[in-house]
Protein backbone atom coordinates (compact mmCIF):
# COMPACT_ATOMS: atom_id res chain seq x y z
CA UNK A 1 0.00 0.00 0.00
CA UNK A 2 2.54 2.07 1.13
CA UNK A 3 4.65 1.89 -2.33
CA UNK A 4 1.38 2.41 -4.53
CA UNK A 5 0.82 5.72 -2.23
CA UNK A 6 4.67 7.04 -3.29
CA UNK A 7 3.64 6.60 -7.06
CA UNK A 8 0.35 8.80 -6.79
CA UNK A 9 1.82 12.16 -6.94
CA UNK A 10 4.08 11.25 -9.99
CA UNK A 11 1.25 10.11 -11.78
CA UNK A 12 -1.05 12.95 -10.68
CA UNK A 13 1.88 15.16 -11.86
CA UNK A 14 2.26 13.31 -15.43
CA UNK A 15 -1.61 12.72 -16.47
CA UNK A 16 -2.57 16.74 -15.43
CA UNK A 17 0.65 17.32 -17.86
CA UNK A 18 -0.82 15.68 -20.57
CA UNK A 19 -4.38 17.64 -19.52
CA UNK A 20 -3.09 20.66 -18.97
CA UNK A 21 0.30 22.62 -18.71
CA UNK A 22 3.52 21.80 -16.92
CA UNK A 23 2.20 24.95 -14.29
CA UNK A 24 -0.99 23.09 -13.27
CA UNK A 25 0.80 19.55 -13.09
CA UNK A 26 3.52 20.80 -11.20
CA UNK A 27 0.62 22.75 -7.86
CA UNK A 28 -1.03 19.26 -8.26
CA UNK A 29 2.58 17.61 -7.33
CA UNK A 30 2.83 19.92 -4.47
CA UNK A 31 -0.35 19.05 -3.43
CA UNK A 32 -0.35 15.37 -3.79
CA UNK A 33 3.16 15.41 -2.45
CA UNK A 34 2.02 16.86 0.72
CA UNK A 35 -0.88 14.59 1.12
CA UNK A 36 1.74 11.67 0.19
CA UNK A 37 3.51 12.83 2.80
CA UNK A 38 0.62 13.31 5.62
CA UNK A 39 -0.20 9.41 4.83
CA UNK A 40 2.92 7.69 5.04
CA UNK A 41 3.23 9.40 8.58
CA UNK A 42 0.12 8.26 9.52
CA UNK A 43 1.29 4.83 8.68
CA UNK A 44 4.18 4.95 10.44
CA UNK A 45 6.38 4.69 7.40
CA UNK A 46 8.21 8.15 6.73
CA UNK A 47 11.97 8.31 6.04
CA UNK A 48 14.03 11.59 6.28
CA UNK A 49 14.64 11.74 2.26
CA UNK A 50 10.91 11.51 1.86
CA UNK A 51 10.64 14.34 4.18
CA UNK A 52 13.02 16.45 2.34
CA UNK A 53 11.87 15.31 -1.05
CA UNK A 54 8.85 16.79 -0.20
CA UNK A 55 10.52 20.30 1.06
CA UNK A 56 12.47 20.44 -2.47
CA UNK A 57 9.07 19.72 -4.22
CA UNK A 58 7.44 22.44 -2.51
CA UNK A 59 9.98 24.97 -3.30
CA UNK A 60 10.98 24.20 -6.72
CA UNK A 61 6.77 23.94 -7.47
CA UNK A 62 6.38 27.12 -5.81
CA UNK A 63 8.48 28.47 -7.89
CA UNK A 64 7.72 27.03 -11.43
CA UNK A 65 4.02 27.56 -10.48
CA UNK A 66 4.56 31.51 -9.01
CA UNK A 67 7.24 32.15 -11.39
CA UNK A 68 5.53 30.44 -14.16
CA UNK A 69 9.13 28.94 -15.37
CA UNK A 70 9.29 25.73 -15.78
CA UNK A 71 13.35 25.19 -14.96
CA UNK A 72 12.76 25.67 -11.31
CA UNK A 73 10.52 21.92 -11.61
CA UNK A 74 13.38 20.70 -13.71
CA UNK A 75 16.58 21.69 -11.03
CA UNK A 76 13.59 19.94 -8.42
CA UNK A 77 15.40 16.17 -9.87
CA UNK A 78 18.95 17.33 -10.12
CA UNK A 79 18.68 18.58 -6.57
CA UNK A 80 16.77 15.86 -5.09
CA UNK A 81 19.45 13.58 -6.87
CA UNK A 82 22.31 15.36 -5.67
CA UNK A 83 21.60 15.47 -2.43
CA UNK A 84 21.22 11.51 -2.28
CA UNK A 85 24.44 11.33 -4.27
CA UNK A 86 26.33 13.74 -1.54
CA UNK A 87 24.86 12.14 1.45
CA UNK A 88 25.82 8.60 0.57
CA UNK A 89 29.19 9.88 -0.15
CA UNK A 90 29.49 12.03 3.06
CA UNK A 91 28.29 8.78 5.23
CA UNK A 92 30.33 6.58 3.61
CA UNK A 93 33.66 8.71 4.41
CA UNK A 94 32.32 8.98 8.22
CA UNK A 95 32.20 5.20 8.38
CA UNK A 96 28.28 5.14 8.54
CA UNK A 97 27.22 3.51 5.56
CA UNK A 98 23.17 3.85 4.32
CA UNK A 99 22.75 0.95 2.25
CA UNK A 100 24.29 -1.10 4.68
CA UNK A 101 22.07 -0.13 7.63
CA UNK A 102 19.27 -0.30 5.38
CA UNK A 103 19.78 -3.37 4.00
CA UNK A 104 21.61 -5.46 6.74
CA UNK A 105 18.73 -6.94 8.46
CA UNK A 106 17.70 -8.68 5.62
CA UNK A 107 21.40 -9.71 4.42
CA UNK A 108 24.70 -10.52 5.43
CA UNK A 109 27.83 -9.26 2.80
CA UNK A 110 31.05 -8.12 3.63
CA UNK A 111 32.36 -4.59 4.39
CA UNK A 112 33.78 -4.32 0.24
CA UNK A 113 30.48 -5.42 -0.89
CA UNK A 114 28.68 -2.93 1.18
CA UNK A 115 31.44 -0.23 0.02
CA UNK A 116 30.44 -1.09 -3.92
CA UNK A 117 26.75 -1.04 -3.52
CA UNK A 118 26.75 2.23 -2.11
CA UNK A 119 29.57 3.65 -4.60
CA UNK A 120 27.08 2.21 -7.16
CA UNK A 121 24.22 4.02 -5.65
CA UNK A 122 26.18 7.16 -5.52
CA UNK A 123 27.26 6.55 -9.49
CA UNK A 124 23.63 6.04 -10.40
CA UNK A 125 22.55 9.47 -8.34
CA UNK A 126 24.96 11.87 -9.58
CA UNK A 127 24.94 10.37 -13.40
CA UNK A 128 20.65 10.79 -13.02
CA UNK A 129 21.79 14.55 -11.97
CA UNK A 130 23.70 15.28 -14.86
CA UNK A 131 21.54 13.28 -17.63
CA UNK A 132 18.40 15.13 -16.05
CA UNK A 133 20.02 18.92 -16.13
CA UNK A 134 21.27 17.50 -19.40
CA UNK A 135 17.74 16.43 -20.68
CA UNK A 136 16.05 19.47 -19.69
CA UNK A 137 18.19 21.74 -21.28
CA UNK A 138 18.34 20.13 -24.11
CA UNK A 139 15.40 18.96 -25.29
CA UNK A 140 12.10 19.54 -25.60
CA UNK A 141 9.76 20.39 -21.78
CA UNK A 142 7.37 16.62 -23.28
CA UNK A 143 10.51 14.93 -23.93
CA UNK A 144 12.08 15.77 -20.45
CA UNK A 145 8.32 14.86 -18.67
CA UNK A 146 8.60 12.08 -20.12
CA UNK A 147 11.94 11.30 -18.76
CA UNK A 148 11.00 12.31 -15.31
CA UNK A 149 8.17 10.22 -15.49
CA UNK A 150 9.63 7.10 -17.15
CA UNK A 151 13.55 7.01 -17.81
CA UNK A 152 14.58 7.94 -14.12
CA UNK A 153 11.72 4.99 -13.12
CA UNK A 154 13.51 2.97 -15.27
CA UNK A 155 16.69 4.01 -14.29
CA UNK A 156 16.13 3.41 -10.39
CA UNK A 157 14.54 -0.06 -11.14
CA UNK A 158 17.32 -0.81 -13.24
CA UNK A 159 20.10 -0.27 -10.36
CA UNK A 160 17.45 -1.80 -8.19
CA UNK A 161 17.72 -5.18 -10.00
CA UNK A 162 21.40 -4.98 -10.46
CA UNK A 163 21.55 -4.30 -6.87
CA UNK A 164 19.59 -7.55 -6.26
CA UNK A 165 22.08 -9.24 -8.73
CA UNK A 166 24.84 -7.89 -6.93
CA UNK A 167 23.23 -8.88 -3.26
CA UNK A 168 22.74 -12.64 -4.45
CA UNK A 169 25.89 -13.02 -6.37
CA UNK A 170 28.52 -12.36 -3.01
CA UNK A 171 25.47 -14.24 -0.78
CA UNK A 172 26.43 -17.04 -2.61
CA UNK A 173 29.94 -16.92 -3.66
CA UNK A 174 31.35 -13.86 -1.06
CA UNK A 175 33.15 -12.43 -3.98
CA UNK A 176 32.60 -8.92 -5.04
Amino acid sequence: MNQIIKFIPLATFFLLYQIYDIYIATAALVISSTIQLILTYILGNLEKIEIITVILIIIFGSMTFFLRDANFIKWKVTAIYLILSIYLTVTHILGQSVIKSMLEKEFTLPDYAWNKLNWGWVSFFLSSAILNIYIAYNYSLNIWVNFKVFGLLAGTLICMLLTSIYIYKNLESGKG
